[in-house]
């Protein structure tokens, strides 16, 4: 086992793909295959299932996963204090969609500005998703809805969110989910935490939603909202950023659902430089300690 079948096997977990694999670590298809045949026949397991043309790690694949990024990191950080450099190759970060457009941006510029040999990625979408990505391996860390659960990440809480309801102009004012029954919504798919947040909120008034439409903005949802097709949750935060926001009537839940925390997450025990720089420079903007 050496360095480059590690980096091998971790380009093919991402990608799940030898071919897309190849190219992204600059070899051959033919030459990876042969490198991870010779890794499973080392360690004497399969790290593969292999359906048709893609690979999907395998209960042992996925627990050296782990294992492999832990090493792949500890090499890169003893590279850099061995040469005294700056942190440097990628950080893929990732990130609630409200979160990305009004609580991060500047810290994201400072943090390129501070570190610019680091090669930063940003994706966004539901906790659900952003969890799988940092479990997965896909991405370094993540800004995802609390409280932290999962025994496999650990994290910091960053941000308090207020959660309001958004309706129509003029619409009546709303203090429980039982005055606004059989209403229809929109919120982002199943996994995002502020709709399962939102359902909740229903379901504990007795209350249930109409339909429920699936969007993939919040500017999406607030339009919708202004012309009268529904109600909407979202951060207070990310509302009054947004052009058309005096169009709504808008209200805090009640307090025991008014406040949501915003976590930066990772796998437990692999905090890099990266991420740790990135905590710091957070941490000056949060006022945090």
């Amino acid at each position: 086992m050496d360095l480059t079948q590690l980096e091998m096997f971790n380009a093919v977990a991402r990608t799940g793909s030898i071919t897309q694999a190849a190219a992204q670590v600059h070899r051959v298809p033919s030459n990876l295959t042969t490198r991870i045949r010779q890794l499973e026949a080392d360690l004497g397991v399969d790290l593969f299932i292999r359906e048709n043309q893609r690979l999907r790690l395998s209960p042992a694949g996925h627990r050296f996963l782990d294992y492999s990024q832990q090493i792949l990191a500890l090499v890169d950080e003893a590279r850099n204090v061995v040469a005294g450099d700056e942190p440097q190759g990628l950080f893929s970060l990732g990130s609630l969609e409200s979160t990305a457009a009004v609580r991060i941006p500047v810290t994201l510029a400072h943090y390129n500005k501070r570190y610019p040999r680091i090669q930063f990625d940003l994706a966004t979408g539901p906790s659900g998703t952003m969890i799988e990505g940092v479990l997965d391996g896909k991405l370094s860390a993540a800004f995802v809805d609390g409280p932290l659960m999962h025994p496999d990440l650990e994290g910091i809480p960053v941000y308090q969110e207020e959660m309001m309801l958004v309706a129509p102009g003029g619409h009546d004012p709303v203090t429980r989910a039982s005055q606004v029954n059989g209403a229809n919504i929109y919120a982002f798919r199943a996994n995002c935490s502020y709709r399962r947040h939102f359902e909740s909120w229903f379901q504990a008034d007795r209350a249930t939603p109409g339909k429920i439409h699936e969007m993939e903005s919040y500017h999406g949802m607030l339009a919708c909202v202004i012309a009268g097709a529904g109600l909407a949750l979202m951060p207070r935060s990310m509302l009054e950023s947004m052009p058309g926001h005096h169009q709504v009537s808008a209200w805090p839940l009640a307090e025991e659902w008014r406040w949501l925390t915003t976590w930066l997450v990772w796998r437990r025990g692999a905090k890099s430089r990266h991420l740790e720089a990135f905590i710091e420079l957070l941490n000056e903007r949060t006022g945090h300690s």
